[in-house]
């Protein structure tokens, strides 16, 4: 049977626009229809991969009527841009962070619902194969028990990264709120939502505004308890983005940043070693490991066709707005934490 391809707009051509739009060209069940941008390039953009182009979102809603939109638009655009795609009934997939506070979310929730609009988030990381067979093992019960996860986060952002863009030194453009969503939506998608968190924060080495280094503990509803350490000033190959391979514009390292560990074994993540004592768990006892098993497929790739399953109505968004919505709130708590040194309660939005 033939597959029903579903025509699908982006707005904002930047970094991940552009590799959205290149991926959609190569699969199947999407069309890129339309793109949304101001910038003059982008329109060349548009004719060369023959599809339309408007300057704004409400122009494009007006005139076009795509299956699906891709937001991959400043932060601070994304609530008002939901809203306006909800209103005319169109599926979406936002980039993340959704927004910077959790309360602006709350309209946006009550519309999609009201609509039933489906709105993903994109934490394109669940996509990926490793990931998925993390979570099979933990809920096959092979690491028994969650008891704890850690979590590493290091990286070196160079000073031109800064030099480029002035509001990266500022107040609240440290890593904690640009660099640790995923690996907070990875944290929650494998061991569950978050009760209580406790962080602290050093100031900038290079003088800026903001933070450069935070550490969180999270202990989770189930009893598990996470440690998740982030910095953009150490010279490390302890990240995703060195050790998942998924983008080769970073180093690859054959490292692990994501250790799970259980009452009968523990687990490294990417690297997909599973430790487990040979017989019953016994620290006299010697281990037997075993490598999991998963094809290397692009996630973000995986991500539009899943998107065009949910815009055709086969299935509910993997990553759902309700996610993004508790994974800010977790960001939020951590970087209260910092600033007042007490433990946050979290209460999950639901």
């Amino acid at each position: 049977m033939q597959i029903m391809s579903v025509n699908i707009a982006i707005v904002g051509l930047g970094l991940i626009g552009r590799r959205h739009a290149q991926i959609i060209q190569g699969v199947k069940q999407a069309e890129l229809s339309a793109i949304v941008d101001p910038d003059p390039q982008a329109q060349q953009i548009a004719n060369d991969m023959g599809c339309a182009w408007f300057s704004s979102l409400s122009q494009m809603v007006t005139d076009h009527q795509p299956d699906g939109v891709i937001l991959a638009t400043p932060t601070q655009m994304h609530i008002e841009q939901c809203l306006i795609c909800v209103d005319h009934g169109l599926p979406v997939l936002v980039e993340k962070p959704l927004c910077n506070d959790t309360a602006d979310a709350a309209t946006l929730l009550d519309l999609a619902r009201a609509r039933n609009v489906p709105i993903l988030t994109g934490f394109h990381r669940r996509y990926n194969p490793k990931i998925q067979a993390a979570k099979t093992a933990i809920d096959q019960g092979h690491l028994g028990q969650l008891r704890a996860i850690a979590t590493q986060c290091w990286f070196y952002k160079p000073d031109y990264y800064f030099d480029q863009a002035p509001w990266r030194k500022k107040s609240g453009a440290g890593p904690i709120s640009v660099n640790l969503a995923h690996d907070i939506d990875l944290m929650r998608y494998l061991c569950g939502d978050v009760e209580t968190v406790y962080a602290m924060s050093t100031p900038a080495l290079r003088g800026y505004e903001n933070e450069d280094l935070a550490t969180a503990v999270l202990r989770f509803e189930s009893g598990a308890v996470g440690t998740i350490s982030v910095s953009d000033s150490i010279a490390s190959p302890w990240s995703w983005e060195c050790t998942s391979g998924e983008n080769p514009a970073y180093p690859k390292t054959d490292e692990s940043c994501y250790r799970i560990g259980g009452s009968v074994g523990s687990l490294s993540v990417p690297d997909m070693t599973l430790w487990q004592h040979q017989g019953t768990p016994d620290w006299w006892t010697a281990f037997k490991t075993q490598h999991l098993a998963s094809i290397d497929t692009d996630p973000l790739v995986l991500q539009i066709q899943h998107f065009a399953e949910v815009i055709r109505g086969e299935t509910e968004p993997q990553t759902s707005l309700v996610d993004s919505v508790r994974t800010t709130q977790i960001i939020e708590a951590v970087q209260r934490s910092c600033e007042s040194g007490q433990i946050i309660n979290v209460t999950p939005i639901s």
